[in-house]
């Protein structure tokens, strides 16, 4: 085989599809045209001049490239799908769309230098960055949207904390077994239902407690630390968790926040203890009442009641109220002895939602939204936390910082770039339709030209996207 020919293949077919001729001899290509989106969108926020005021020190003095820069393009590449840290190969060897890109060895000492001092100044510089994403959506009159329950709006922010587990396959420090008999990380997250964006996560060892009061103090305090000033102290603040979060200090904590203006109030899940099951077994019918979907219209065979005054919740705020709703079980579901006594399936909740401020159905569907954080977290499980990279735990601390900052990015993404369908798509289908979009690069007028496929179906989408990107207002620096 001549030198011209090597690497050369011909790929014979059957049927009606063309033969090839498969080489690895193209010029001017690139198969992540779109990601180029997410970088240019950190820069848009002053995500990465942020970044790299945080990260200053850790740059040697005139060499090497910046700190901030390196996060930002290890997030860009999260976003993008990748799973570790040699995946930024993938914006490396596309020069010509992303710019110089540090090595692994160089994204590896950057993580290792990155101490709980310099994770707080991350923490700090994502805060300013969605101060500012939040500002441009407003200059769009975008206004940021409402989280829906029941077939409408609700008031204000709904920040949803909850836990998962991580396995790891090999000794990495503080991985512990779980309660599900593996081994890894029990991270603990909070997310905002209105946008998707993740404002905070706490990595823990694998038997970390899933009640741990200070744990979910914790989280929400760094949550509410995302959000700009104007919203944490004038906007109604509804904090969701499962029956982990029903905590008698994390519920007091939550009440006491209102002593320093900020609107916040609960709905949590709550165990169903033998005091519970004779309160339920005394409600006589008549104070049942149809549950509903979350589009309004009535759940089959799923009824709610107030507890209100039949069980004592000592040690809770007294505006605590507690509501019941009971089920026929679907095929499959694990049910208790007391639902199977009772034929039916109950979950309870307790809220401090005043009384005239939302009916019981009303109540308990929004409560019942809480589940759309399990989409949010396995999306993030695809998006950087669900593997984490090193033997060292404040490397992985870092690797979940940037893990969130990349649903960040891609939370930003729809809400000031997109419309349509694309504005409410998963990661999974951002990167299938915009962000691995394959393009050719072509150099006229001084300028990279980056030339999308005529017949890619979403094509004007991802143009319209770069059209509103550079229409965004910067911030002043």
């Amino acid at each position: 085989m001549s030198p011209q020919q090597e690497g050369t293949f011909c790929v014979h077919t059957t049927g009606s599809r063309p033969k090839l001729v498969v080489s690895a001899d193209g010029r001017g290509v690139v198969s992540r045209a779109g990601s180029r989106l997410l970088a240019d969108l950190a820069d848009a926020t002053g995500l990465t001049t942020a970044f790299t005021d945080a990260l200053r020190q850790l740059r040697p003095r005139g060499t090497g490239q910046a700190p901030g820069r390196i996060a930002v393009d290890l997030a860009v590449m999260l976003a993008d799908g990748g799973e570790a840290i040699a995946d930024l190969a993938l914006l490396r060897d596309q020069a010509e769309v992303f710019g110089p890109v540090a090595s692994s060895p160089t994204a590896w000492r950057l993580l290792a230098g990155i101490d709980p001092a310099t994770l707080g100044a991350l923490r700090a510089a994502r805060a300013t960055a969605r101060e500012v994403a939040w500002l441009q959506a407003g200059e769009r009159r975008e206004v940021i949207p409402a989280s829906r329950a029941g077939g409408r709006e609700l008031p204000g922010l709904v920040l949803d904390i909850d836990a998962t587990l991580v396995t790891c396959h090999s000794e990495k420090e503080h991985a512990a077994p779980t309660y599900k008999h593996g081994f890894g990380y029990h991270p603990l997250l909070c997310f905002l239902d209105n946008t998707g964006e993740a404002l905070a996560g706490l990595l823990r060892p694998g038997n970390a407690a899933a009640n741990t009061a200070e744990d979910h103090i914790t989280v929400l305090d760094a949550a509410l630390a995302q959000l700009p000033d104007v919203h944490r102290h004038g906007t109604d603040i509804l904090i969701r968790a499962d029956s982990a979060g029903s905590a008698k200090a994390f519920l007091a904590h939550i009440h006491g926040l209102r002593s320093r203006g900020i609107h916040t109030c609960f709905s949590v899940g709550y165990s169903i203890t033998e005091r519970v099951r004779r309160a339920i077994r005394q409600l006589p019918d008549q104070v049942w009442h149809p549950a509903l979907e979350q589009d309004g219209t009535l759940r089959q065979g799923a009824h709610v009641a107030e507890l209100t005054g039949l069980v004592d919740l000592p040690g809770l705020p007294e505006d605590t109220r507690i509501i019941v709703r009971r089920e026929r079980p679907h095929p499959g579901a694990q049910l208790s002895l007391f639902d199977l006594d009772e034929g039916m399936r109950h979950q309870v909740f307790l809220t401090d939602t005043p009384y005239g401020e939302g009916s019981l159905q009303y109540l308990e569907v929004r409560h019942r939204a809480h589940a759309r954080v399990e989409d949010r977290i396995r999306c993030g499980k695809t998006t950087g936390f669900g593997r984490f990279p090193s033997r060292h735990f404040h490397v992985n601390q870092a690797w979940l910082e940037l893990s969130l900052t990349a649903l960040d990015l891609l939370a930003w993404t729809r809400i000031l770039l997109l419309e349509g369908e694309l504005a409410a798509a998963e990661p999974k289908k951002l990167r299938y339709r915009l962000l691995h979009s394959a393009a050719r690069i072509t150099h006229g007028g001084r300028r990279v030209h980056l030339r999308i496929a005529a017949t890619w179906p979403w094509r004007n989408e991802l143009i319209s996207a770069f059209a509103r990107l550079a229409a965004l207002p910067r911030p002043a620096t």
